[in-house]
């Protein structure tokens, strides 16, 4: 029976506590935890549940090694414990990407013949017009980052620190750690427990800074 693994921190605070580690302890993550992260992770909301999220565990001290070398030297890399190389699919555009969803759905008892039929149609159609995206690439960056941002909180939640990372050369990742062309590295992620203090919250913009009411720069009134 496997053993069900309860978060130390509420949502609430590990949001608000969550910050970029620059540095990790050596110190391994439980593998209980790892695996719950990860679980929770992929609890992330996608297009038509589409999913195209991959990511690659990087554990071994040789990988690390060589991942840090496409990351400017950067020493996360390298003492995170766990580092994810997190990637957009765009072969998730792909029919077979579909039905491959559709299955799953009718095995959760989510998914009906009349909304796998409309599935069929609506995806490709997505995929052609692009009505609210550039190109394939910029939808499944979207909606990996969105995996990313749960990863992050789901290991807060466990108190594990992170690091979100843009700092690389996506050519050097893709050779080194033979990532199909049809595959696009959107950022590194490494996991660990912060070996320093962690840096001063820095501030976000007020929620009026940020916030519109009904139309673009159209001030919002907040009740208190």
């Amino acid at each position: 029976m496997p053993i069900e693994i309860q978060p130390s921190i509420n949502v609430k605070t590990a949001i608000e506590s969550r910050r970029a580690a620059r540095s990790f302890k050596p110190d391994r993550i439980p593998p209980a935890i790892l695996a719950e992260i990860l679980r929770l992770g992929v609890r992330s909301p996608s297009g038509y549940n589409l999913q195209p999220w991959r990511f690659i565990v990087i554990e071994d001290p040789a990988s690390k090694e060589k991942l840090k070398t496409c990351a400017f030297d950067q020493r996360q890399v390298v003492e995170a414990p766990i580092v994810l190389i997190c990637c957009g699919d765009r072969r998730a555009a792909e029919p077979e990407n579909t039905e491959a969803v559709i299955e799953l759905g009718k095995a959760a008892g989510a998914m009906n013949d009349n909304l796998a039929g409309y599935m069929r149609q609506a995806i490709p159609q997505l995929f052609e017009h692009r009505p609210s995206f550039d190109s394939v690439e910029t939808w499944t960056n979207r909606h990996t980052m969105l995996a990313v941002a749960h990863l992050m909180i789901a290991a807060k939640s466990f108190g594990v620190d992170s690091c979100p990372m843009e700092g690389f050369v996506s050519a050097k990742v893709k050779e080194a750690f033979k990532i199909p062309e049809q595959v696009d590295v959107c950022c590194l992620l490494p996991l660990g427990y912060a070996a320093e203090p962690l840096k001063q919250y820095g501030g976000r913009f007020d929620v009026t800074q940020v916030y519109y009411s009904e139309s673009y720069g159209k001030e919002l009134q907040i009740e208190t």
